[in-house]
């Protein structure tokens, strides 16, 4: 760790139990389709209190998916449209590229966890 007073991304320890990726218009799609596993798709916004509430609690949920995805709904609003978002944060589950649909759920560990095993019960479909 560096002793000086500028503070380098490099110097901070993130607290996640799970990886993290920032999806973008240019490379959602591409990127989904090659992802091996359980992605939690999330779109959110910097304005939103919710959205910094999942930001900052669901690195730290011991959750049943293998990453969590990220997208900024105010930067990316192709990707926005094509999955329908309406109201942030909007949750997603992807298993290996294919799409298991929207969570409507709490932001708590057990009721997403709850919510994701339902999803993957649905019948999967291509990605929006």
């Amino acid at each position: 760790m560096n002793t000086d007073s500028l503070c380098r991304s490099s110097d901070i320890v993130s607290p996640s139990i799970v990886v993290e990726s920032e999806l973008t218009d240019l490379d959602a799609d591409q990127r989904l389709l090659a992802m091996s596993g359980i992605s939690l798709v999330i779109f959110t916004s910097v304005g939103c209190a919710s959205c910094r509430f999942a930001r900052e609690q669901l690195p730290r949920f011991d959750l049943a998916v293998d990453r969590l995805c990220w997208i900024d709904a105010g930067n990316n609003g192709g990707v926005v449209e094509r999955y329908g978002v309406f109201h942030l944060p909007a949750l997603f589950v992807v298993r290996d590229g294919e799409f298991f649909g929207a969570l409507q759920s709490r932001l708590t560990r057990t009721a997403l966890n709850e919510a994701v095993g339902q999803a993957l019960s649905r019948q999967a479909e291509e990605l929006p």
